[in-house]
């Protein structure tokens, strides 16, 4: 198994590049199914988001907008418990389906946060799709509405996934060893 090392952190492969590109157009072919005859909003959240988005997108033959947002609240390999908002949506509420494109739900504190303050903006039709889900980590009450691929609650990085701002160019995602 390849092994990387990111600042003090040794990594081994976990996903390979073709493994997630096959869950991305899984979530595709269903989102084209169910938001068919809608015109969708996706907003992607950066940083971690920005290849799975990237890659997702080709693959949405619906008409779509593509907005981001920035939001932060891990240090490290943890999480802080302070989600900020660095870079806000900045689209007034409409009648159509906004999805939110995550890389990642793990304790699910970030989408809490930004689900809540969606719907207070008056979003009605929201969803969340996220690249990878970790059930034994998430305790919340919303629903993932598309989720490539659960995974344990193990630290990865790779693929827009980050260990302090190193690893996302990786093609590949790797988990701590």
């Amino acid at each position: 198994m390849k092994n990387i090392q990111l600042h003090d952190k040794e990594f081994s492969l976990y996903l390979t590049h073709d493994d997630i590109l096959s869950d991305v157009t899984a979530l595709a072919n269903k989102m084209n199914d169910e938001l068919k005859g809608k015109s969708p909003l996706f907003v992607v959240v950066l940083k971690g988001a920005f290849m799975f988005a990237s890659d997702l997108m080709k693959r949405i033959n619906l008409p779509a907008e593509v907005a981001f947002v920035r939001l932060s609240s891990y240090l490290g390999t943890s999480t802080t418990h302070d989600v900020k908002e660095k870079i806000s949506l900045d689209i007034e509420p409409c009648d159509r389906p906004l999805v939110i494109i995550e890389d990642i739900v793990d304790t699910g504190n970030t989408m809490e946060m930004f689900l809540k303050k969606l719907r207070e903006q008056g979003w009605s039709d929201v969803r969340l799709a996220t690249l990878l889900f970790k059930p034994e980590a998430f305790h919340k009450d919303f629903k993932v509405d598309y989720i490539g691929r659960s995974i344990p609650n193990d630290f990865i990085v790779g693929y827009g996934l980050d260990y302090d701002e190193l690893g996302r160019n990786l093609p590949d995602i790797y988990k701590i060893v």
